[in-house]
């Protein structure tokens, strides 16, 4: 919902709206706590502002000058095969939240990482026999200890670094890298 009070295309959220992102956050990958407010350009499209404009400062400059965006890019919000909204993180959102994410973590090793940076979805012979940091989450699939099916969203590592967000499903984990951001093929 837009505000009336200064009307604009960004939506800026209310703590209630926030605390709901929160909950999604924990839940999905252990986050329990955003600094600063959350914006929302268009559908799906998160940003993080932790500047020091108030909320009636951004509806003016955005009403002076044409604003792309206001603050970076933290997430999107998408549904399930169920109708269920869950939040896939950017690869700046795994790096903003890197001290808290707890949970759906998925290590690559050191054969999987770079094709993971081409790209490259990661073709598994058997989801069911990978371990998930975290355990995952009450509607994962996974037992306590990590091990188990499942589908959803998962935050890529590789050694101590995140490498944003895939998402697993029956034999694969898909890659949401944007194609400017991918590692380019070497040309011997």
């Amino acid at each position: 919902m837009t505000h009336n009070k200064y009307p604009s295309r960004l939506k800026i959220f209310s703590k209630k709206e926030k605390e709901e992102i929160e909950k999604m956050l924990e839940s999905q990958f252990g986050i329990k706590k955003i600094q600063g407010m959350i914006l929302q350009r268009g559908e799906e499209r998160l940003f993080l502002f932790q500047g020091s404009l108030t909320e009636k400062q951004i509806f003016q400059l955005e009403q002076t000058v044409p604003v792309e965006r206001v603050g970076t890019y933290f997430a999107k919000i998408m549904e399930d095969k169920d109708g269920k909204s869950k939040i896939r993180l950017s690869i700046e959102g795994t790096h903003i939240f890197s001290n808290q994410i707890s949970k759906n973590i998925f290590e690559l090793n050191d054969n999987q990482v770079e094709d993971w940076m081409k790209g490259n979805e990661l073709l598994l012979d058997n989801i069911k026999q990978i371990k998930i940091e975290g355990g995952g989450d009450e509607n994962s699939g996974l037992g306590k200890n990590g091990w188990g099916t499942y589908r959803g969203f998962l935050v890529m590592k590789y050694k101590n670094n995140f490498l944003g967000t895939g998402k697993a499903s029956e034999n694969k984990i898909s890659n949401f890298i944007p194609k400017n951001r991918r590692l380019k093929e070497r040309n011997n």
